[in-house]
């Protein structure tokens, strides 16, 4: 019966697998991005609270794309088990450096699943992770130019709270943000 069920879908069980532990990390990804969003909000740090909350949502659509392209694709999408996600962060950048960590991570992951891909000759697959890893290029670009405003406007005096009235306000290109 699986080798019959199995027929039903064009992906690989590596594929798939690669996919669901995908599912997991975008899922951790906006869970931690909520963690974050409480912590900023709990400090003092309004417009960082919203912006991490509007990246938890962001996180939470990849996992939801990938969980749909599974299903579509006759696969088991797996509803993933998040734990360990911390409550609690050591300071304001502290906060900005894992989210830049978290995100060179999923780019690593992408593509390391596009290889996997191409080895397969999934290319119906790697066509379809192409808007993850354009959507990473953003990702990645706000996180820096995050960190660049505690470099360049500094936290002493009044310097947090410049920075989280700039972080709104930092974009991907020249017309704020690519879809």
């Amino acid at each position: 019966m699986k080798d019959l069920l199995r027929l039903r879908t064009s992906l690989s069980e590596e594929i798939e697998t690669l996919l669901n532990e995908q599912i997991k990390v975008e899922a951790y990804s906006s869970s931690l991005y909520l963690a974050m969003s409480s912590w900023c909000n709990r400090n003092g740090y309004d417009n960082s609270a919203g912006y991490l909350e509007r990246q938890s949502g962001e996180e939470r659509e990849h996992m939801l794309k990938l969980f749909r392209y599974i299903n579509d694709l006759g696969g088991k999408a797996i509803s993933p088990e998040v734990t360990n996600i911390p409550q609690e962060f050591d300071s304001f950048k502290g906060i900005f450096e894992l989210a830049l960590q978290q995100e060179i991570q999923v780019t690593s992951n992408f593509n390391r699943i596009s290889d996997r891909c191409q080895k397969a000759n999934d290319y119906v697959t790697l066509q379809f992770l192409q808007w993850f890893l354009k959507e990473q290029i953003e990702e990645e670009y706000v996180a820096r130019r995050i960190l660049e405003l505690f470099d360049i406007i500094g936290e002493e005096g009044t310097g947090r709270w410049q920075i989280d009235k700039q972080i709104p306000k930092v974009s991907y290109g020249d017309e704020g943000g690519e879809d």
